[in-house]
């Protein structure tokens, strides 16, 4: 087993308001290899992005992390003082949002700003900067970048920034990429060479990557294993085949079955009742149990711990043994 690149461990997050205080991660626990991609995916509330802002220290107040540790590549990284952190992000951890816009400065060309990013964190002369950020921006497939380094962000495509944005995240050969919808503004097309972009840098770099989205298409594309999220917590996680061809929990199963498919022989798309509930109003016992059609009395008392089931990990009674001793 290849030591974990990032690894967190019982992750709590809450967000204080005048009423009281909400929890909006509740105890997540997950590893990432190197090289490996690590999918989440869930609906919008789940608690995805949340999760990869608190791995990168953004979670601003009135959010705080509340319990749990975060560990990169052995050292705890959730309890460094700020400038501390500041250091840790951009060198050994980088990131991708999903609008590229809100991560370049409009005002500033494609070079300075790379050239900048590249000489904060590595030891580099101007010259030898702008190399590498020509370098780098060949590497994430721009045609002609030693012309277009000179060019500011209006002056490319959606896709074209969304690249720029990738070399901006791998310019100081980090450990860990955290990809937070990267393709979701992009047309079909673009989204196919960012995922195969994004796939062939954990591939050649070596980098660990966790990339949120809500997309299981872009899923099954990139990622090595995906956990799937719920109101909070990790519903079920383990490798994308298995989870796509067998997912053991009920909010999986509807997830997957609501897929389209090109087979002729094709069922009637899957729909999950209801909606995801609010932070003030998730339920005792399964989150999930209101939309479940297999809930029982135990599912609205007790919250389910993760189970090892093979190479997956489900959080559902229905696979606890103590549940089929009782049904027994």
């Amino acid at each position: 087993m290849t030591a974990a690149v990032l690894s967190v461990r019982n992750l709590q997050v809450e967000f204080a308001t005048r009423h009281s205080t909400l929890r909006a991660i509740d105890g997540i626990s997950f590893d990432i290899a190197k090289g490996e991609v690590l999918g989440v995916v869930g609906e919008s509330g789940a608690g995805k992005s949340v999760t990869g802002l608190a791995v990168i220290g953004l979670i601003d107040p009135p959010g705080r992390i509340a319990g749990g540790q975060i560990h990169l590549s052995g050292q705890r990284i959730d309890d460094l003082p700020p400038e501390q952190m500041r250091r840790i992000r951009g060198k050994r951890i980088g990131m991708i949002f999903q609008d590229p816009l809100t991560s370049l400065n409009p005002l500033y060309r494609i070079g300075d700003q790379l050239v900048e990013t590249i000489r904060t964190h590595l030891d580099l002369s101007e010259t030898g900067a702008r190399k590498r950020a020509i370098d780098l921006l060949a590497e994430v497939g721009i045609a002609a970048p030693e012309k277009r380094i000179d060019a500011y962000p209006h002056e490319f495509s959606g896709g074209m920034r969304q690249r720029v944005v990738i070399a901006l995240a791998i310019c100081a050969e980090p450990e860990l990429i955290i990809a937070d919808e990267p393709t979701t503004a992009l047309d079909v097309s673009v989204q196919a060479q960012i995922i195969a972009l994004v796939k062939r840098l954990g591939r050649d770099h070596g980098t660990a990557v966790m990339l949120v989205t809500h997309d299981m298409g872009v899923i099954a594309e990139t990622s090595d294993r995906v956990a799937v999220m719920y109101a909070g917590r990790i519903a079920e996680i383990g490798p994308v085949r298995a989870v796509v061809q067998n997912p053991l929990h009920p909010y999986a199963r509807g997830l997957m079955g609501a897929i389209p498919t090109l087979a002729s022989d094709a069922v009637r798309l899957v729909q999950i009742p209801g909606s995801m509930p609010r932070l003030a109003a998730i339920p005792p016992g399964c989150s999930f149990n209101p939309r479940c059609a297999l809930a029982f009395e135990r599912c609205r008392i007790d919250r389910p711990e993760p189970i090892r089931q093979g190479a997956q990990a489900v959080a559902c009674h229905l696979f606890d043994a103590a549940t089929k001793d009782t049904a027994a």
